[in-house]
């Protein structure tokens, strides 16, 4: 079996800054599109972010656009989210995402806390 793996989550206060990390695996990366997903307890699963396989075009939910930037470095299979102007709204359980014809990819996911 393999599986991203999420990293770099942890508790901050509003305003604070944090810096996810995806390293893929199982799959071409380079070849594809990837994504943020985020999921807080009781709610839906929410998109945040993505990004295609040259780092030419980017894409975010209002609800993050202008805090967030998305990254990825094929040479390191590494995918990157830098969150910035954190808010307790953001809190949830963020996963990198990849769909590679009819399979998913995604990790178990890394938790962000915000909260003063």
């Amino acid at each position: 079996e393999v599986q991203p793996v999420e990293s770099g989550g942890g508790v901050v206060q509003p305003g604070g800054s944090l810096r996810l990390s995806c390293v893929a695996s199982g799959f071409i990366f380079s070849d594809e599109r990837m994504s943020w997903v985020r999921q807080a307890p009781g709610m839906a699963p929410e998109w945040v972010s993505g990004i295609n396989r040259r780092s030419t075009s980017s894409y975010y939910a209002d609800s993050v656009k202008g805090r967030f930037t998305i990254s990825r470095d094929n040479a390191k299979n590494t995918l990157y989210l830098q969150m910035n102007s954190l808010k307790p709204e953001d809190t949830a359980v963020y996963v990198c995402y990849a769909q590679v014809l009819q399979k998913v990819y995604w990790g178990q996911g890394t938790q962000v806390t915000v909260s003063s």
